[in-house]
């Protein structure tokens, strides 16, 4: 068995579950003996309400098993379920404390570290939005030097790594956010009107209509560059994931039906929303490095399910590319769903040493 002690408690380790409670999915990992041996992903949005999150709670223990420890962090508290951030934060680690006993739970504070339950107001600044904080510590371990790209299903993280540290000018999401550090992008939860505000169509340049219409996942699927069960959330209409449906989903974005083009032109919208979403996040890459702390031949560290995003970013920077999955000590099954779940994977490997 592993131990340790924290905080005055000592902890039996040899069986970690991280938990990632995000404001639409719930991640965790699972680490026995300090090795990821599975990771998995379930809805939750929190806009449903706390049942939906504590059904998920539900599902993913039927998967991830039992655990001498859980390790929690989150996002969620964001959501506008809650009032405030503290109040998320706190019913969240009540939820959590609730849905995962017997077994012992730590929270994760980001700098200020892991800490009890029952600490979860006081610590709430650190505790809102740390689990980049989670992933950014273990690579900087391991990588030592690199641009930290995670690119979810919702946002996309940028954090340099100098040195073994990390070197973010940000810590919370309003500092990241003007640090260039937290780009609210990702791979599919991001209405194509938040992607760009115009596209070319027709020979024009369309408008778009400023409805949720179409996401990124149907911009994604029409491309076929959407991994398999990326997309868990319900379509903007209700319709069928099915490259067809996200045409005609696509099509109403410039005011069409879908029998108004042909197949190539609706493909050819799709590529430059994804051509947008790149952009963007080239852009914040861009202002990171334009602090000049990390040098040219540092690699860009890629996780999350738009990985493939972020494998395009270090070849338009003329980096190497190094995979979140290559840093962790994991099953080579389980590699690919780690990677995809980073923070709940780096949770499970902090909490385990």
């Amino acid at each position: 068995m592993v131990g340790s002690v924290r905080n005055g408690t000592e902890w039996n380790m040899s069986i970690v579950v991280g938990w990632d409670v995000g404001g639409a999915h719930l991640k965790a990992a699972r680490a026995d003996n300090g090795r990821i041996v599975d990771a998995v992903q379930v809805a939750s949005p929190l806009r449903l309400g706390l049942e939906r999150l504590a059904q998920a709670f539900v599902e993913a223990k039927a998967r991830i098993g039992t655990a001498d420890l859980h390790a929690v962090t989150m996002t969620g508290e964001l959501a506008d379920t809650f009032s405030s951030r503290i109040e998320g934060v706190e019913q969240l680690s009540a939820l959590a404390v609730r849905e995962l006993a017997p077994a012992r739970v730590s929270l994760y504070a980001g700098r200020a570290g892991f800490i009890a339950p029952q600490a979860a107001r006081q610590h709430a600044d650190d505790i809102a939005s740390a689990n980049w904080f989670a992933s950014a510590s273990l690579a900087a371990r391991v990588a030592h030097t690199a641009l930290f790209i995670d690119m979810g299903s919702t946002t996309t993280d940028l954090v340099p790594l100098v040195d073994g540290a990390i070197a973010a000018r940000g810590y919370t999401d309003a500092e990241r956010l003007a640090a260039g550090e937290l780009v609210y992008t990702g791979l599919v939860r991001s209405f194509v009107m938040a992607v760009a505000d115009r596209a070319p169509f027709a020979g024009n340049w369309s408008v778009l209509i400023n409805e949720y219409f179409a996401n990124m996942a149907d911009v994604h699927r029409i491309l076929g560059r959407l991994p398999d069960d990326a997309d868990q959330m319900a379509t903007a209409d209700g319709r069928a994931k099915t490259v067809e449906a996200s045409r005609a989903r696509l099509a109403r974005m410039v005011g069409c039906d879908v029998n108004h083009a042909n197949e190539d032109a609706w493909s050819t919208l799709a590529q430059w929303f994804a051509e947008r979403q790149i952009r963007t996040i080239m852009d914040g890459a861009m202002l990171v490095l334009s602090c000049g702390n990390i040098p040219a031949g540092a690699p860009i560290l890629g996780a999350g399910i738009g990985d493939a995003v972020v494998q395009e970013v270090a070849r338009r920077l003329g980096r190497n590319y190094l995979s979140f999955d290559s840093i962790l000590d994991v099953v080579p099954d389980a590699r690919e769903r780690a990677s995809h779940c980073a923070p709940a994977s780096a949770l499970a490997s902090l909490a385990s040493a």
